[in-house]
């Protein structure tokens, strides 16, 4: 067994093939890699001249990676016939379509589509290939599926699997009612988190389908496509989230206006924001979509802290800090607001003047669930460190003071750097220069306070929210150049996201690094 340092789930192993699509290796090129490395694993173990091989093959991209293998296996000198299971018309991978009809433009394979089990017969073969379902199967097997299985388990042929045997759930390792008993599984990139669990594997040899780095190192399409909760027709208000907005003081009233409006583009259902009294109304003037909390102050103060705490424990996720100003008594409410949140069990975005705030008192931080969002001064102010100008060495400052703060950190710059309290990081090189401008960044809150507010896991919150913010940058920049203001961002979010869930991302970033 090799590599398995980071055993990867469905959705995880989904994302690397997006940002693997983003950064420029193709799906199309992932499965070539994947059904070559599939056949060169064979016939390392057997030789293939006239090695008889029977391809099970589904009509997803599992059966994609069995077509592919077919071709390099018959080039070798393998006789191959590939079953495939199902009806050809019905494959449903654009990529394994590509294969199957180069498959039969060749003539290289023989190539048999079963529709009932009836049809299945003898399996006289040497090695029996699965490549029916792979990763993703969350039911029970049943007709076809089921039979072709027990087939494949009643021949006394070696049988390899492509990534997992199929019948088995990858993320539990559970036997989905029957799973295919493999001698030898090839899985792809890395570990399925429920491998180990699952003795059906037999053998695991990791083959390498050629993920780039950036996919792994850089935030991208994949980061966002698993942190975007997906909407059930039968959904209700706020089941996507309710958020409260922590902010506002009479010099900076548009600060917490941004936060809310960027959280409602990036679909949280319900944005509050908690600010003084003249400032809530300015806030409703700017937008009848805010709801506003109006608080009986003139900045926030501790004396607001029963109130705030009623809004707090209904909520799902705060964005603190935005617009709030710098007086004594604001500074000294923002440790006890996040322990407010702390003992809620509700998340908290940690922006602007309430990180200057923690300066003093940074160990609140860990008595709630933060994502800390400063850029390079903030970040001096709440650390008293120096940031380096070399990406990977500034990377690791990151990564040391989020694991001393217990909280998330996601330094904004020309590459943002998310590091997380256990060791997790990653860059991120969507967005220009254009964004320099005021508000962006409380933009980028609120996309983060929404993805938190909708139960997001904070480092994969923070990375997918940092690649929107950007990503939108450089769209409203496509339009207007780089004389942006902040709210030319708000539009374009949910053309990210509608881009990145129907797998269209087509732009390269404009900040390239």
């Amino acid at each position: 067994m090799e590599k398995g340092e980071g055993m990867l789930s469905v959705e995880e192993m989904r994302a690397l093939e997006l940002n693997s699509q983003y950064f420029g290796v193709s799906r199309l090129k992932l499965m070539e890699n994947a059904g070559k490395g599939v056949a060169d694993a064979i016939s390392q173990k057997f030789n293939p001249k006239n090695l008889k091989v029977k391809i099970f093959s589904g009509l997803g991209g599992n059966g994609g990676d069995g077509f592919v293998a077919a071709r390099y296996l018959a080039a070798a000198g393998a006789d191959v016939e590939v079953i495939l299971l199902g009806d050809p018309g019905r494959i449903s991978s654009k990529e394994a379509r590509e294969n199957w009809d180069l498959l039969k433009k060749l003539g290289c394979a023989r190539l048999t589509c079963l529709r009932e089990s009836s049809e299945l017969g003898q399996l006289d073969a040497d090695v029996i290939v699965d490549a029916i379902l792979g990763t993703g199967l969350k039911t029970q097997l049943r007709g076809l599926f089921w039979e072709a299985v027990e087939a494949i388990n009643r021949s006394g042929a070696f049988k390899v699997a492509i990534d997992v045997p199929t019948g088995i759930d990858s993320d539990t390792g559970e036997v989905m009612g029957v799973a295919v008993r493999a001698d030898l599984t090839l899985t792809l990139h890395d570990l399925k988190i429920g491998m180990p669990k699952a003795k059906e594997c037999g053998e695991i040899v990791v083959v390498d389908i050629g993920i780039p780095e950036k996919a792994l190192t850089h935030a991208g399409p994949g980061d966002v496509h698993i942190a975007i909760k997906d909407r059930a027709p039968g959904s209700h208000k706020g089941d996507f989230g309710r958020l409260l907005v922590v902010g506002g003081c009479p010099r900076y009233v548009g600060a917490p206006a941004l936060v809310a409006l960027g959280a409602l583009r990036a679909g949280v259902d319900l944005a509050i924001v908690a600010a003084p009294e003249k400032v809530a109304w300015a806030i409703n003037a700017i937008s009848p979509d805010i709801i506003t909390v109006k608080l009986p102050c003139e900045v926030i103060s501790s004396k607001v802290l029963e109130q705030l705490g009623e809004e707090i424990r209904n909520s799902s996720g705060i964005v603190l800090g935005p617009g709030m100003g710098n007086k004594p008594e604001t500074l000294m409410a923002v440790p006890k607001i996040i322990r407010l949140a702390g003992e809620a069990k509700v998340p908290v975005v940690v922006d602007a003047d309430a990180i200057k705030a923690l300066s003093k008192d940074p160990s609140a931080m860990r008595d709630a669930n933060c994502v800390v969002t400063p850029h390079g001064g903030e970040f001096k102010i709440l650390t008293g460190a120096e940031l380096p100008e070399e990406i990977n060495a500034r990377a690791e400052v990151a990564k040391q003071h989020a694991k001393s703060l217990g909280a998330t950190i996601l330094l904004k710059g020309n590459v943002d750097i998310i590091a997380s309290p256990d060791g997790k990081v990653k860059l991120n090189s969507t967005g220009n220069p254009g964004m320099t401008v005021g508000g962006t960044g409380d933009v980028l809150s609120g996309i983060l306070g929404a993805l938190l507010a909708q139960g997001s896991d904070p480092f994969k919150a923070a990375v997918a929210a940092a690649f929107i913010n950007g990503y939108a940058g450089d769209l409203a920049a496509q339009e207007k150049g780089f004389q942006l203001v902040a709210s030319d961002l708000l539009d374009k979010i949910p053309s990210v996201i509608r881009e990145i869930k129907n797998q269209t991302v087509c732009i390269t970033p404009l900040n390239q690094n």
